[in-house]
């Protein structure tokens, strides 16, 4: 990715869930989690595998080791094999314990080509956890053709996706302005989401909990901040 692909367009945090994915399924039956870093067309034999690079981290050396047994002996996975050196070692990983390792595993099952090919460009390592993946990406777009974008990408894998958080490079004004579309009540529940740490990673209060402090039902609440988020990205 560019210096200048990086600093430009539509920021956002997707958290989302998919069918079929190793990560989601192993993070969602044990503690730990993966993060993401650089995926490869398998060079031999052209077949239909893909190598991606990845970090298993935990808080103990026995909560990784389970979690890279657990991965292993998916039948999503092919052959596991763990890295000597790590893969950037300017990197901080969550965790008390991590350990990097490549793995063989069929694309289709992924996420992340998908996000590419709707023009979803990464910009920081996927982080999975919990049974849930959170990508930050780059949109080079138009803002307004987000939304059609996710819905293909959910229509074509039937993926759960949610946008966690969405910014655009310019003034504190115009995010003013953006704000100023909203109703009383969508801006009312969208800002205590954003200041209680609904769009953190990972979330410090459940919707739940949003909505008893508003005194509304939980659907009511995901009503209003799902209009809120639809219209923060259609301007």
């Amino acid at each position: 990715m560019s210096q200048a692909t990086a600093g430009t367009g539509t920021h956002l945090t997707l958290d989302l869930w998919h069918p079929e994915c190793w990560a989601i399924r192993a993070t969602d039956r044990l503690p730990g989690g993966v993060l993401a870093h650089a995926i490869y067309d398998n060079p031999v034999g052209g077949d239909a595998t893909a190598r991606g690079v990845f970090t298993a981290f935990g808080e103990s050396e026995s909560e990784v080791e389970a979690l890279l047994a657990d991965i292993e002996d998916s039948p999503l996975t092919g052959s596991l094999n763990e890295l000597q050196t790590r893969f950037d070692t300017r990197r901080v990983t969550p965790g008390s314990v991590s350990r990097e390792f490549f793995l063989e595993y069929d694309p289709s099952d992924m996420i992340c080509p998908q996000l590419l090919e709707r023009g979803f460009v990464h910009n920081a390592p996927g982080r999975i956890e919990d049974g849930r993946e959170s990508w930050h990406v780059c949109y080079a777009g138009e803002r307004s053709e987000i939304e059609a974008e996710i819905d293909e990408i959910r229509e074509r894998t039937g993926a759960d996706i949610e946008v966690a958080s969405v910014s655009t490079a310019g003034t504190d004004a115009r995010q003013t302005r953006l704000l100023d579309k909203l109703t009383p009540s969508q801006r009312e529940v969208f800002e205590l989401a954003r200041e209680r740490g609904y769009y953190e990673w990972p979330r410090e209060v459940s919707t739940r909990e949003l909505a008893d402090e508003l005194d509304i039902s939980k659907t009511t609440l995901l009503e209003h901040l799902r209009k809120a988020e639809g219209t923060l990205l259609d301007f």
